[in-house]
């Protein structure tokens, strides 16, 4: 079972390098990286070449980028990670194994800060993840390719691609919630506020769920792609 990481990246040329050096060990023990850019201009490209084992183009937008390296990967299972998000050292053995173990078609890490930031943001979003069966791009959502084909990849939307994608995931399975902790960067929240981050969020998954359009929702975020 070979594992592909999919890292769609736009303009993280201060962290692209530090990001691929973490996946070394991984990609020595057969993982495959695939860098997805969407249209860089700091020279993001270019600084990836090194460190991946393939850097491509593809439409801006994390949902098109992500979907652009699915179908460059050789992985049975495809692993889609944030820029500034690092995986626990053993996360092939511990998405392969668990995923053979469980039977499941999909699954995500739960999330910890940088740092130690944020505890109880973290443990909220792992404990709603858990009762819900719905994933953030923050918790590193693994899937297998034949899961990720049927139901027909992320959804080519402005915004929440992440939560439409568990959404169809979910009628195949629930996921697979490991308790290993991917460590995340606490950036949007300490840009835009704690208090004020959870309240947008809250509203914005709300109207979602009733149906508001992405890219509505995506105006009313000031949406800037966070890869």
């Amino acid at each position: 079972m070979i594992l592909s990481i999919i890292i769609p990246v736009l303009n993280e040329a201060d962290r692209i390098e530090a990001a691929l050096e973490a996946l070394a060990p991984l990609r020595e023990r057969g993982c495959e990286v695939i860098v997805a850019d969407g249209g860089s201009t700091d020279g993001t490209f270019a600084l990836a070449a090194a460190g991946a084992d393939r850097v491509l183009t593809a439409p801006r937008g994390r949902a098109s980028q992500m979907n652009a390296g699915a179908r460059a990967a050789c992985g049975d299972v495809l692993l889609f990670l944030h820029a500034d998000t690092v995986l626990p050292d053993d996360a092939n053995r511990l998405v392969q194994d668990g995923l053979a173990r469980s039977g499941r078609t999909w699954g995500r890490f739960d999330v910890q800060f940088t740092n130690g930031a944020l505890p109880l943001i973290a443990a909220a979003m792992n404990l709603r993840s858990r009762l819900t069966g719905i994933a953030t791009g923050d918790q590193a959502i693994f899937v297998t390719r034949a899961a990720f084909e049927t139901v027909g990849g992320f959804p080519a939307v402005a915004l929440m691609e992440d939560i439409a994608l568990s959404a169809r995931l979910k009628r195949l399975s629930r996921p697979l919630c490991l308790a290993a902790r991917v460590t995340t960067s606490p950036r949007r929240w300490h840009t835009q506020g704690v208090v004020r981050t959870v309240l947008l969020m809250w509203r914005l998954r709300l109207a979602f769920f009733f149906g508001a359009r992405p890219d509505t929702l995506a105006r009313a975020y000031g949406y800037a792609p966070k890869h």
